[in-house]
């Protein structure tokens, strides 16, 4: 077998990994999750809820790249120019957190932030947020 060949290999195990490690949450599940586990009232929940699926679709490993150079991370889209810190990128990382410990399928760091993100700024942080749910969210007191 060529170089070449165990290399595009490894690469496509790697990713294949990466994609199995990778939590999507039902929106009951996150619901209750929030509710249960982190102590959020159930108007807080419905919005979170709303929020992580226009910005990541639930996906815990969700990244997106900025026009500006900086990346989002994780279920709620955390900013690594303000929040966490990647490699190669300054930032102010007011979370004290890797962006890394964001895209986890424990999701525990991730909620702390997005709650330091929502005390600073609201929901309006989330241009998700913004765009499909401030005119109104899911009431999601059954799943909890």
């Amino acid at each position: 077998m060529k170089q070449s060949s165990v290399l595009t290999t490894i690469v496509a195990l790697c990713a294949m990994l990466s994609a199995l490690e990778a939590k999507t949450f039902s929106e009951c599940e996150l619901a209750k999750l929030l509710h249960r586990q982190y102590g959020f009232p159930a108007h807080k929940v419905n919005n979170f809820v709303c929020l992580a699926q226009a910005e990541s679709s639930l996906t815990t490993t969700k990244t997106h790249k900025n026009s500006n150079g900086s990346t989002d991370y994780g279920l709620f889209q955390i900013n690594n120019k303000y929040w966490c810190s990647s490699a190669g990128f300054s930032s102010s990382n007011d979370c004290r957190v890797t962006c890394a410990d964001l895209l986890t399928n424990d999701i525990t760091k991730a909620v702390a932030c997005a709650n330091k993100v929502f005390a600073r700024h609201g929901y309006s942080a989330w241009y998700g947020w913004k765009s499909k749910c401030s005119k109104g969210v899911k009431d999601l007191s059954h799943c909890m």
